[in-house]
């Protein structure tokens, strides 16, 4: 007679390490990971406007603009800068459990995040604090998901499998668009309290169904290594992020002390890391990996892969809010969520390319996918540059979906190429350095393109300003000190979907002073578009040539990483770089493994 226990037992795990569909069952598991993951790192971007109205700061006032960006920036940051870390205590402690506690510190933060009892400056300082936090349990998520499903799926099914969490990952940041529009509509609160439920069923699940099949090395935590690594791209990224702020009598803060000691000190502290690695007993990261051309040139790629994406979202959005809808009369208060709607055909697009390309990169190889991607990307930021500012919204819609499907047909082959090139118990950190690129690449992007943007306007927008200021009945005293602002404000006040000529004025008092027909002409739906428009293009053509040039330089590198790099495993006792220069192989591009 069976006993009661066993049939309990199945009941309580579903599926054991060697079940078939296991590899199914991490597979959905890690790709609801990282949907919510990525989805939070944009659905607060969008639902800027009603969290701030929710906390009662105005997040353009004086000194507030780094509630504003630390908002932003703080889970971009923690993610990109311990990501790594991470990655290598999944190797020695196990992925599975890293990940499963990443489940529930992500969890707890959104918690606590919703649940903001404060108001003003110490609200948004809740806030910060909650997104750092789930910068941490992201970081878990992002560092362990990929070495997971490489555990999970042999070889020639990876590039199927990496290609869905790919796809989850990218499509995340654009669907959080879309979800937190709808959700700041409501209620703010709301924005954090999605992922809870989300949050939940994860962790019970992985809890219940995952278990660990990567292969671990004893070693012990390489402190100089984490501190070198974690303090300098901590200095870099944060100082990149401050450059787009003023300082003095400059439109960015590029000549801020702060910022070129935080650029430089951070650029020291990296290169005081590559030394402290190559001597290392048990180094954080195995500078042999960099060794292998797939490893080293499909990370590479896949960093002017990830600046060239965050710096297309965050134009676009800039674009359709501050000027295309207003212009096709929505209000600004409404363009965060229509902006969300609008951008979904490059989703689409991704959605469509991502699977595909990965099943097919399984059987021909990752090179002309991933290449032929960025390419395709390259072609899309010229032609945005061709159409008008006030374009037809099919132009838009198609050159869009086009660049998702580039950057579908790039992302998941690229991915199968980096991990397939790995021996087994470096995976972890391996999947780590992916995760830094591709959170580093989204950190330097909003630095780098915001700061191409306000140079390209600095230039133009202070002449349209003032003289459409002064049609417009504002003295020419403050039309002129309005028109000397820096950029950034104009910028953020679109980003945010605040009407930007009132943000403007508003200090100044000099609105209530006007007639009404031209506080009505100022404040109108049209006035800041058509002022905008010319300006902003020039800007635009610097911004998305140096998208170009950085796909450009991304499908270069995918060419040259080469065809089929599959490594071999042998015994883990063995050193990692020579196991994983000796032990991976070149494989015939048309060969199906």
């Amino acid at each position: 007679m069976t006993s009661p226990a066993p049939s309990r037992r199945t009941r309580l795990v579903r599926f054991d390490r060697d079940h078939p569909r296991y590899r199914w069952v991490a597979l959905s598991n890690t790709t609801l990971g990282m949907l919510m993951a990525t989805i939070n790192s944009s659905i607060v971007i969008i639902s800027l406007p009603a969290i701030f109205r929710g906390i009662d700061l105005d997040p353009l006032g004086a000194g507030n603009v780094s509630y504003l960006l630390w908002i932003i920036m703080g889970f971009l940051v923690v993610s990109a800068v311990l990501v790594v870390t991470l990655g290598r205590l999944g190797d020695m402690f196990g992925r599975v459990k890293m990940y499963n506690l990443g489940f529930v510190i992500f969890t707890v933060f959104s918690v606590l995040l919703s649940v903001d009892p404060f108001h003003g400056g110490t609200g948004a300082m809740w806030l910060i604090v909650g997104r750092i936090g789930q910068g941490v349990g992201g970081a878990m998520l992002f560092a362990n998901s990929t070495a997971i499903l490489t555990d999970a799926f042999p070889s020639h099914q990876r590039g199927t499998a990496l290609g869905i969490n790919q796809v989850a990952a990218i499509a995340g940041s654009f669907l959080g668009l879309i979800i937190g529009g709808v959700l700041s509509e409501w209620d703010w609160r709301a924005v954090f309290w999605v992922s809870v439920p989300i949050g939940i069923a994860g962790t019970v699940w992985s809890y219940r169904s995952l278990h660990e099949l990567g292969e671990r090395r004893d070693s012990g935590l390489d402190l100089p290594g984490n501190i070198t690594f974690g303090v300098g791209l901590t200095a870099l990224l944060v100082a990149i992020t401050y450059g787009i702020q003023p300082y003095g009598d400059h439109s960015t803060g590029w000549t801020n002390p702060w910022v070129v000691t935080g650029i430089v000190g951070g650029l020291v502290l990296l290169a005081a890391f590559v030394w402290v690695e190559a001597r290392a007993e048990h180094p954080m990261v195995s500078i042999g990996l960099f060794r292998i051309r797939a490893f080293t040139l499909g990370n590479l790629a896949g960093l002017m892969g990830s600046v060239g994406r965050g710096g297309l979202q965050f134009m676009l959005i800039i674009w359709l809010q501050g000027i295309w809808l207003p212009l096709h009369g929505y209000s600004y208060e409404s363009t965060p969520l229509w902006a969300g709607i609008y951008l979904l055909p490059f989703t689409i697009g991704f959605l469509v390319a991502g699977p595909v390309s990965g099943f097919l990169s399984d059987r021909y190889g990752a090179r002309w996918f991933a290449t032929g991607g960025l390419t395709l990307v390259a072609v899309t930021f010229i032609a945005l540059l061709v159409i008008p500012v006030n374009f037809s919204y099919w132009q838009f819609a198609l050159i869009t979906a086009l660049n998702g499907i580039g950057s579908g047909l790039f992302s998941a082959p690229n991915a199968t190429a980096i991990m397939n090139s790995v021996p087994a118990w470096e995976r972890g950190a391996a999947s780590g350095i992916r995760g830094t690129v591709f959170n580093s690449g989204t950190s330097l992007s909003i630095g780098l393109f915001f700061s191409l943007m306000i140079a390209g306007l600095a230039n133009v927008l202070p002449t349209s300003l003032f003289r459409g200021l002064s049609t417009q009945g504002v003295p020419d005293r403050i039309a002129h000190q309005v028109a000397e602002l820096p950029p950034v404000g104009s910028l953020f006040a679109a980003f945010l979907g605040f009407n930007p000529i009132e943000s403007l004025l508003k200090p100044f008092g000099v609105l209530g002073t006007l007639s009404d027909q031209h506080r009505s002409v100022l404040t109108g739906k049209e006035f800041f578009p058509h002022l905008m428009a010319d300006p902003f293009h020039h800007g635009l053509v610097i911004v998305f040539t140096a998208a170009a040039v950085m796909s450009l330089l991304g499908a270069a590198c995918s060419w040259l990483a080469g065809g089929k790099y599959v490594h071999e495993d042998a015994d883990p006792d063995e050193s990692a770089p020579a196991a994983g220069e000796a032990l991976g192989r070149e494989v015939p591009e048309a060969a199906h493994r």
